[in-house]
């Protein structure tokens, strides 16, 4: 647990060299680990930081009225100044690819590259209505009481491949959106990052599953089109966890672009 001033933020750090921080998603059950706990071993030569965001996973929920985005950036901010970490690459998943864009964008001289994943806080002008998995995902965090089938329909939403759907993988999201359910308004307020875009700095990577119906392929333009530096990969017969149902594939891409791009490992090797 880190001390950040108003709140204490868990991580989980493993690795060495350059520091990458990793930050998930807001749905229900998420925590770091979760997210990206498979993919650490593709990234054993990097220094990671696996942190649970405020109110997710073993990280306390703070009273504020605050954006969520705003607030979770600024407190992933000062970890990263209590760990030493001046500048580091950010990989950031759906609600967690918002917060690594804020950063970017209000601390641009803190973030090396920027690898976003269906990043969240930037919504076309036409939302609501929501995809399919954002009004799941909302369900479930307005449920007083959600059961372990609705976590089973939220969790195939997520994936193209639904025998990734696993028990396991239900049972486990769903303990734990059972000790850390969101008390949040619904839709909560993540906060809109569409005016600051253009303040993105750093070299931009944008990962997408083809079938994603949280946060779809048709929001991706606003993005690309909006940060400067910034590129698409784009996986097929993939949703929206595409850390976890394309892992060979998504370590591949990251590591590449984290070194420079094709041309630059080329070189190094």
């Amino acid at each position: 647990m880190l001390d950040v001033g108003d709140a204490e933020l868990a991580y989980t750090e493993s690795g060495s060299g350059s520091p990458v921080v990793w930050l998930h998603g807001s749905g229900p059950g998420a925590t770091g680990m979760s997210n990206f706990g498979a993919n650490l071993s593709a990234f054993e030569d990097y220094r990671n930081i696996v942190v649970d965001l405020p109110g997710w996973g073993r990280s306390p929920r703070p009273e504020t009225g605050e954006p969520l985005i705003f607030h979770a950036a600024d407190r992933v901010l000062r970890a990263m100044t209590a760990l030493g970490i001046e500048r580091a690459h950010l990989v950031g998943n759906s609600y967690g690819g918002g917060v690594a864009m804020r950063i970017a964008m209000t601390h641009p001289e803190r973030v090396e590259r920027l690898v976003l994943m269906a990043p969240g806080g930037v919504l076309p002008s036409d939302a609501p209505p929501w995809p399919s998995g954002l009004e799941r995902l909302f369900s479930y965090m307005a449920a007083t009481k959600p059961s372990r089938e609705d976590m089973a329909e939220f969790v195939r939403l997520m994936v193209y491949d639904e025998t990734l759907a696993t028990d396991a993988l239900i049972d486990e999201r769903y303990e734990s959106s059972l000790r850390a359910h969101p008390e949040l308004p619904i839709p909560p307020n993540f906060g809109d990052l569409t005016p600051d875009l253009a303040h993105i700095a750093a070299p931009t990577l944008l990962v997408w599953g083809r079938e994603d119906q949280t946060v779809p392929l048709t929001w991706a333009p606003k993005l690309l089109q909006g940060i400067p530096d910034a590129e698409l990969r784009v996986l097929p017969h993939c949703r929206h966890w595409v850390q976890y149902e394309r892992a060979p594939e998504f370590n591949h891409i990251v590591r590449e672009f984290l070194r420079g791009g094709a041309a630059a490992a080329a070189t190094k090797e």
